[in-house]
């Protein structure tokens, strides 16, 4: 990766005010805006056994941010996008908002995880900050309406609804559940459990894993005895990787399922071979060819980046920093944070090059796109 997505400190940036150097300029209008830059925060699984969901979505926000400030930024100001670790856990990622708070960043953007969003979001919401494009498809992040959420992704419900239907379309009826034990996994168990129950179905078993945890024998065991014909996974890719691989071992033929919080690659790599037939549902473009002007955006800056692989986290992260830069540009240069989320509101009629976004005063989720891709046993995703 080059030095130029190097993500500095937040200890840089924090000696830096300290020498008075993010003192806002006469012209700046609101806080984490400056004459020359805006800063935005981002909170996400940098270390640990998630850590590529949080590394690919920076870097393919970086490719966009870094593009726009090659050209002179938005309005003439850089955005600069400062990150902390919070490793999958609630509590780091409630102390890295309260820092962010505390250092007036401009808007919190990219956070990763469920649960580690449920806790953040009340913090942004009293402090009337923007909470954008948080890398999660929990309801409850979204019902009731709030004004300083903005999705860009589909949610939960919408992958497993999709799932559901792929699974009952070829006439399977006996679908088993796997999930982590948190407010992510509860939220995909209920997607699961109104879809299956559409149909007047339910879950043959439910079996649980803790989070950033790989203990999964007594899920294994529970779930197996059911003799499911399809097992539908909400969790991160480590976990999963390992139930789908001791299922294997003892003989399990039938499917599985994965919403894309998975981390689509960072499971296929896990996996290796056995990665054969595991579907997983996605709410981005396809990030491994042009198929659309958007994803050739996508591979046209990555091109230069030597080592980093196309994915499609680094694509959620590159779309969620190109409606970001859209709602900046619109917001005009005498830029608030209230004036931002007007822009955002504005955002009707959006075409990302083939990704159509669409927002509103009530309506804060842009998107509503899903589809089933298949993993192969080379390390490849098909459409």
């Amino acid at each position: 990766m080059r030095r130029r997505l190097a993500i500095s400190s937040l200890g840089s940036f924090v000696g830096a005010a300290a020498l008075g150097a993010w003192a806002p300029q006469a012209r700046a209008q609101s806080a984490g805006v400056a004459d020359d830059r805006i800063v935005l925060g981002q909170s996400a699984p940098f270390s640990g056994p998630s850590a590529q969901l949080g590394l690919q979505f920076n870097l393919g926000a970086q490719l966009h941010f870094e593009a726009v400030n090659a050209k002179g930024g938005i309005q003439g100001r850089r955005i600069e996008l400062q990150r902390l670790d919070d490793g999958y856990e609630p509590e780091r990622c409630v102390a890295n908002t309260r820092q962010f708070l505390g250092q007036n960043v401009f808007a919190l953007f990219g956070y990763v995880g469920t649960s580690t969003c449920l806790e953040a979001l009340p913090l942004a919401t009293e402090a009337k900050i923007p909470f954008f494009a948080p890398c999660s498809g929990a309801q409850a992040l979204r019902e009731p309406f709030n004004r300083y959420a903005v999705h860009v992704r589909a949610s939960n419900f919408d992958e497993t609804a999709a799932i559901v239907r792929q699974v009952t379309s070829v006439g399977i009826r006996k679908v088993a559940v796997f999930h982590q034990n948190d407010a992510h996994g509860k939220a995909g168990l209920e997607g699961v459990q109104r879809a299956l129950q559409a149909q007047n179905l339910a879950p043959v078993a439910v079996g649980t894993v803790e989070r950033n945890g790989t203990e999964v024998a007594a899920a294994l065991k529970d779930i197996l005895a059911a003799r499911p014909e399809a097992i539908v996974q909400i969790g991160a890719y480590k976990a999963c990787a390992t139930f789908i691989r001791l299922a294997r071992q003892q003989g399990y033929l039938g499917n599985f399922y994965n919403v894309s919080l998975v981390g689509t690659q960072a499971l296929s790599d896990e996996l290796g071979a056995m990665a054969k037939g595991v579907v997983v549902s996605q709410v981005m473009p396809f990030p491994y060819a042009p198929v659309m002007p958007l994803s050739g955006d996508y591979l046209a800056a990555l091109k230069d980046q030597r080592g980093v692989a196309p994915n499609y986290s680094g694509m959620e992260g590159f779309v969620a920093a190109r409606v970001f830069t859209e709602a900046l540009t619109r917001a005009g240069r005498n830029l608030t944070r209230e004036g931002f989320l007007n822009a955002v509101e504005a955002l009707q009629s959006l075409n990302l090059g083939g990704f159509p976004v669409e927002f509103g005063p009530k309506k804060h989720t842009g998107s509503r796109f899903v589809e089933l891709t298949l993993l192969t046993e080379d390390g490849r995703v098909r459409r």
